[in-house]
């Protein structure tokens, strides 16, 4: 007997439930039955019942002053327990691994705490002459590649939020310090996709960044390749760092459920 495809066996309402959890994300707090009837094209009364029946389950919860609905406390659960299942550094680790052994140099990752990027994990590579950030290592966001990998695909007012703008102390002659410099920095980085450190914390010192996306369709955390200006010349960087980065930063995002199918794109 023929494989039937996995697609035949679609609930219709099953993905309707699915679809209208996921206009919960994003900013987005509460709605209302007639709101989610437009957003899903669905009837109320259809709407109402998905509702109740999520409800039920924890998934949704109704807030009794505005009568509007929110995600409920199981919808959480569900996402702690994925995150605690994949682990970032678990998901990350293997494509460190392969970014050191191709580049020959240290490859590491990291997530932004507050004003700074944090390490959470490094693989370095066998140079007798390498730059080694430490796991749990502090850096500035505004001068380090795999930073500045982040904080650029965040909206303005985040980064007001993150960056002050009084305390951008000038490392090296390559640091960026003023504001709407460092803006249209963000603006290239963004627009390019990766982030380059040019000797600015550390004389010396260059290092590549780019994002890694998760199922949100936001950036939870950057990789990077760092190595000695010597070895990372313009023409390494161009030919051989960037593309291992960018590369390196797509298969992680993947992993972690960046761009996967949205349930809404079922319902038709």
């Amino acid at each position: 007997m023929a494989k039937r495809e996995k697609s035949s066996y679609i609930v219709k309402s099953v993905v309707n439930a699915l679809a209208l959890l996921e206009e919960f994300s994003g900013d987005v707090k509460e709605l209302g039955v007639t709101e989610l009837s437009k957003r899903l094209r669905l009837h109320k009364n259809k709407v109402f019942h998905l509702l109740a029946t999520l409800e039920i389950g924890g998934y949704i919860e109704q807030n009794k002053e505005t009568e509007n609905y929110h995600l409920g406390l199981k919808s959480l659960e569900l996402g702690q327990t994925y995150l605690r299942q994949i682990g970032l550094v678990r998901q990350t680790r293997p494509i460190l691994e392969d970014l050191a052994k191709k580049s020959n140099e240290n490859a590491g990752l990291a997530v932004i705490r507050q004003n700074s990027v944090v390490y959470l994990d490094v693989v370095e590579a066998e140079q007798t002459v390498r730059v080694a950030p430490r796991i749990g290592w502090r850096l500035p966001i505004y001068c380090a590649a795999i930073g500045k990998a982040q904080i650029a695909f965040k909206s303005e007012p985040e980064i007001e939020k993150i960056i002050s703008w009084d305390d951008m102390k000038k490392f090296t002659e390559n640091t960026i310090t003023g504001r709407d410099e460092f803006l249209q920095h963000l603006r290239d980085i963004r627009e390019k996709g990766y982030a380059v450190d040019n000797e600015e914390y550390e004389r010396g010192v260059k290092c590549v960044g780019g994002p890694v996306w998760d199922y949100t369709q936001h950036v939870v955390a950057g990789i990077s390749i760092s190595g000695p200006a010597f070895r990372l010349t313009d023409e390494v960087l161009e030919k051989e760092i960037i593309p291992a980065v960018m590369e390196a930063s797509r298969e992680i995002s993947k992993r972690l459920g960046y761009g996967i199918r949205s349930w809404k794109g079922q319902r038709e």
